[in-house]
């Protein structure tokens, strides 16, 4: 078991009032039990959110594509800061701004890994460049790209697999919001910039494809 998965989460009752505690390793087994987590979408100045696909190490939905990071609180730990916390830990970005535009609850089985997905999750917004540098964490991200909401709705319908089974609810409440915007020019060539640590840019809006990140680390603590 993973230092993270030994962490503490909130369990709530489907108005997301408290009932108590357990560990994530607990949560997520089955039959699941309902606990609060996070949802953050960057979102560019055109609208467009990133989206990363998640490593193959990671314990629930490996190698799906997700929104820009997740994560859960842990007991008494407010939204924003839990979030910006996973935003620094898997893409070495942050702190951002962050505006909630709705929580959406859903249950979701792992068929790869036998985990469950059982959480009440509030979705938060940042605003973000993209000219602005990412950092991923190799044992978290294995790609990452800049996507149209209206286009990425659309692909989740008719290629489901493909993406975490809560990004639909994310980008639906995402999409109901007001749009959010940022000052920041896309960068020249269109790509995810870097802190020069070796990572290389990810052309936006391209295809799903390997950016030539590790994906051989353990699962760090903090994330979904």
């Amino acid at each position: 078991m993973t230092a993270r998965e030994e962490h503490l989460v909130e369990l709530v009752d489907n108005d997301g009032t408290v009932v108590g505690a357990t560990t994530v390793a607990a949560a997520h087994q089955p039959p699941g039990q309902l606990h609060r987590a996070f949802s953050v979408l960057l979102v560019d100045p055109a609208g467009r959110v990133l989206l990363q696909q998640r490593a193959s190490v990671k314990t629930r939905f490996p190698l799906r594509w997700a929104n820009s990071c997740c994560g859960h609180p842990e007991p008494g730990q407010s939204l924003r800061n839990a979030a910006n916390r996973r935003l620094m830990e898997e893409l070495g970005v942050g702190p951002v701004g962050l505006t909630e535009v709705g929580v959406h609850l859903y249950f979701a089985e792992d068929p790869s890994t036998g985990r469950v997905e059982f959480e009440y999750d509030h979705v938060l917004c940042a605003a973000f460049a993209p000219d602005q540098p990412v950092s991923p964490d190799p044992a978290e991200v294995a790609d990452l790209r800049w996507v149209d909401p209206e286009q990425l709705r659309a692909d989740i319908v008719a290629v489901p697999d493909r993406y975490a089974p809560w990004l639909v609810g994310v980008i639906e409440r995402y999409l109901q919001s007001a749009p959010i915007h940022s000052n920041g020019a896309v960068a020249a060539d269109g790509t995810v910039p870097t802190d020069g640590s070796g990572t290389s840019g990810v052309p936006a809006g391209a295809a799903s494809g390997s950016t030539g990140l590790a994906d051989n680390a353990a699962e760090p603590p903090g994330g979904r």
